[in-house]
């Protein structure tokens, strides 16, 4: 895999097809754990980890196992059951190492294993045919770093849209009527309207 192709993919999943703002994908955490920085970025890199190692072991499984098999209509299942034994692993780290980031995340801890930008992102690498592009072993690594550009391009949104909440937040400024999930749905359509003026540029 040459340089180009690396950067362009990590640049195209974070900016250009940003798995939250243009996709639509993972809008439930986006709007539950962006209230505080600090439980954005704990659910940014609980994504993170989950998106990148899902993307890594589901790709092998589908072309090594599953399609060998001809058994390519269980692929949802399968994921989903990697996906939810990855976030058990992270959920357990998180508890023992960091209490307080565990309680702020709360019950959409649990969730990601129904966050569909992580399961989105699995089942992309595998529609989007990088074994027929690039062949079965480069496409591997297209398809992590595609799913660490998109798990970068989630965090980036995370953080950028709790920051601006919790100055909304405390802005005494606003009418009553937009406090609160009004305003925040706003300033999240001028961001997605941001990100779609990137497209184009690869």
């Amino acid at each position: 895999m040459t340089w180009t192709v690396f950067f362009t993919a990590i640049f195209s999943a974070m900016l250009i097809n940003n798995v939250v703002l243009l996709r639509f994908l993972g809008v439930c955490p986006f709007l539950g754990v962006s209230k505080k920085t600090e439980s954005a970025l704990g659910m940014s890199m609980a994504v993170t980890f989950v998106m990148v190692v899902a993307a890594a072991v589901t790709y092998p499984l589908y072309y090594l196992v599953l399609k060998p098999l001809e058994i390519e209509y269980v692929q949802t299942i399968a994921f989903i059951l990697i996906i939810a034994s990855l976030v058990q692993l992270v959920e357990m780290f998180i508890k023992k190492f960091s209490k307080k980031l565990y309680k702020s995340l709360g019950i959409y801890l649990p969730l990601i294993t129904t966050n569909c930008a992580i399961l989105g992102i699995a089942v992309q690498n595998i529609t989007d045919n990088y074994a027929d592009l690039y062949g079965i072993g480069p496409g591997f690594f297209v398809a992590v770093v595609t799913a660490f550009g998109a798990a970068l391009g989630f965090g980036l949104v995370m953080f950028s849209f709790s920051s601006i909440r919790e100055r909304l937040d405390a802005a005494t400024n606003l009418p009553e009527s937009w406090r609160g999930v009004p305003v925040s749905l706003i300033v999240a359509g001028i961001m997605a309207l941001a990100f779609l003026g990137l497209g184009g540029i690869v």
